[in-house]
């Protein structure tokens, strides 16, 4: 895609952003029937020409004039038609003004309110499709607020949104729209992530307010209102353009007039002027009103608040961020604070386009993860991680190896020595068949998996700083924080993404080099103990004896050894073999049968069963790197 297009439809008023992929950093605000923000309306004529905006308003012979469509949505099913239709006259002016070209190389993303489901956002999507749209998205316009802060430069809380629980509210013209973001991910709250409260109600306690302060020209002014839904709208739309633009800046106002006056041209004029002051701004917010069930806009957004808060089942958030066009109204942080004490309020610099241009952001990122994760895709797909791997594998086996050979001994070993001096063991050749199944037993234990999670995070980070020499290009090239694929965060967790089970490293062939190792180490103490070899008494003797009985066990068992073996040795002679001293011995030996099991896995290890580890340890690898990729998706849900 080369251009992405964020169409922030409101019940009240429209934006369009528009952002190239490669040469622009922020969105471009376009022009919509001479108007940056502008009316959400339009008007079939009897000539059959649409016209959208602020002409719709108030255009005479008009066949169908419709208005606030959007927040019927979910209740009227005819507000699907002027939603389509509303959208098709936007079109057309974006392809007559030249700012869209036919069949070019773009998309569309269109915002709806964070608590319309899957199925809802669907149907709203394929609305744009049946108007003859290029592709479009449908995205939360509280997510899209919140990727235009991530993008913003002077906010900087990028990292802020993707790590803390974060509060967004959006206050549109019919609704107030919440949408609680946890690590990034936007968590379902049960108020539906919206409730029936916007500015379109202050606009009209301003209209109320201006003409009951009309004097004489109040009757007239209430009469065609009455006779002409189009000057009543045309003059709640001046309502509200007239309160912003007192909100954006409270403070220059209180020494300024803030007003503006309308000629309504019905059967003859009348005129009236709008004021915006203090005293009005706290009529705005105080006043109780029929639409709020005899609330004041104050009440139900606080009480809003609050239900908001009671249903967060997490931890509350640490950063709110405001957006829509009476975000700007001071007031509205202090009612933040108040029930959320312990929160940093925010808001952007224009919040009446942060949406539009948030949208855009999500087409540009939406198209730099794909590629992004394409590169990924061919990276996993490639031998690369396999041959890092595979290089650090003998590493794998070290370690591991020196990790478990002392707790096998003292823990099975030990016991086994035990058994054979009471007399439960007939034989010492019978202890290998023993051996092999309780090793085999002992590495499938959770203590086990335990004894290696040390080993195995020591082991990995040579693995991880090689691997990153392949991620972090990957990052850097898509805009992505280098850090989204980087394993080093998982080293410093309590419970590893990657595993290796112990009866993983050790199949049946490498418990076999293992337990044989032990074997031979036990049978030349036995035999340096009980003296039945005297030229391997002694320490030397003892390794000697390892190595010797390493070359019997692996080619073959001669008559005096093969005797010491099968024989059943008297319990009387056994018991001449100290256990203090027994133990000791294996505990002297432990490094030399550590070297004894590396020698022998390095001579007859089988290849299959290095191939199988490095393919299981590198696609948990590759799954996590997936998983990660995923989070960085997650802007965009």
């Amino acid at each position: 895609m080369d251009r992405f297009f964020g169409f922030d439809l409101g019940d009240a008023e429209s934006a369009v952003a528009r952002l190239h992929k490669e040469d622009q950093v922020v969105p471009e605000m376009l022009t919509v029937v001479g108007e940056q923000s502008f009316i959400t309306a339009y008007a079939q004529l009897s000539s059959g020409e649409l016209l959208i905006g602020e002409k719709a308003c108030y255009a005479d012979n008009v066949v169908k004039r419709k208005i606030r469509f959007k927040s019927r949505f979910l209740t009227d099913r005819s507000s699907a038609a002027d939603v389509k239709s509303f959208a098709a006259g936007v079109l057309g002016e974006l392809y007559g003004s030249g700012d869209l070209i036919k069949n070019e190389d773009c998309s569309f993303y269109v915002g709806c309110p964070a608590g319309w489901n899957k199925n809802t956002r669907e149907h709203y999507r394929e609305i744009f499709e049946s108007a003859g749209y290029p592709p479009a998205k449908i995205i939360s316009e509280s997510r899209a607020a919140m990727v235009s802060a991530c993008q913003s430069k002077h906010l900087q809380i990028g990292v802020d949104i993707l790590s803390k629980p974060v509060l967004v509210v959006d206050i549109g013209s019919s609704t107030t729209d919440f949408a609680y973001i946890m690590g990034g991910k936007e968590v379902e709250m049960q108020t539906a992530g919206e409730v029936v409260l916007g500015g379109g109600i202050m606009d009209e306690i301003l209209l109320l307010e201006s003409v009951e302060a009309s004097g004489l020209a109040r009757k007239k002014i209430k009469s065609v209102f009455e006779a002409s839904d189009a000057w009543k709208n045309y003059a709640e739309f001046a309502a509200r353009r007239l309160k912003e633009k007192y909100f954006s800046d409270e403070d220059y106002w209180t020494h300024h007039e803030c007003k503006e006056t309308i000629v309504m041209h019905y059967d003859r004029p009348v005129k009236f002027t709008l004021r915006m002051n203090g005293a009005v701004a706290l009529q705005l917010v105080n006043r109780r009103v029929p639409a709020l069930n005899n609330r004041s806009w104050k009440e139900v957004f606080i009480a809003s608040l609050k239900d908001v808060k009671e249903n967060i089942s997490g931890q509350q958030p640490e950063l709110i961020f405001l957006t829509g066009g009476v975000s700007k109204l001071a007031a509205i942080r202090d009612w933040c604070s108040e029930v959320f004490t312990d929160s940093v309020i925010i808001s952007a610099n224009d919040p009446e386009f942060s949406v539009a241009r948030g949208l855009a952001y999500c087409g540009r990122i939406d198209e730099d993860i794909k590629e992004f994760r394409e590169d990924l895709d061919m990276l996993i797909k490639a031998t690369t991680i396999e041959d890092i791997v595979e290089k650090h594998i003998p590493l794998l086996y070290k370690d591991a190896v020196d990790c478990l050979v002392d707790p096998i001994i003292e823990q099975i070993a030990m016991p086994i020595f035990d058994r054979w001096r009471n007399g439960e063991i007939q034989k010492l050749s019978d202890t290998d068949e023993i051996l092999q199944v309780e090793v085999a037993e002992f590495l499938k234990k959770d203590e086990t998996r335990e004894l290696l999670a040390g080993p195995i995070t020591s082991w990995l980070k040579p693995v991880i700083e090689e691997l990153e020499s392949y991620t972090v290009p990957i990052c850097i090239k898509h805009r992505v924080p280098y850090t989204a694929l980087s394993l080093r965060s998982y080293l410093s967790a309590d419970d590893i993404d990657i595993k290796v089970d112990a009866k993983n490293i050790f199949a049946v062939e490498e418990m076999t080099f293992l337990i044989d190792s032990i074997v031979t180490a036990v049978v030349a103490i036995l035999i340096s103990a009980i003296d039945l070899i005297p030229f391997m008494a002694g320490p030397e003797g003892v390794i000697i004896g390892v190595i010797a009985s390493a070359v019997v066990l692996i080619l073959g068992k001669d008559k005096m050894q093969e005797k010491l073996l099968t024989s059943d040795i008297p319990k009387a002679v056994r018991k001449l073999v100290p256990k203090n001293t027994f133990k000791m011995r294996m505990d002297s030996i432990s490094k030399d049968v550590k070297e004894n099991f590396y020698e022998s896995l390095d001579k007859e290890k089988n290849e299959e069963i290095t191939k199988r580890m490095v393919e299981d340890i590198s696609g948990q690898i590759e799954h996590t790197l997936v998983k990660m990729a995923e989070v960085v998706e997650i802007p965009l849900g």
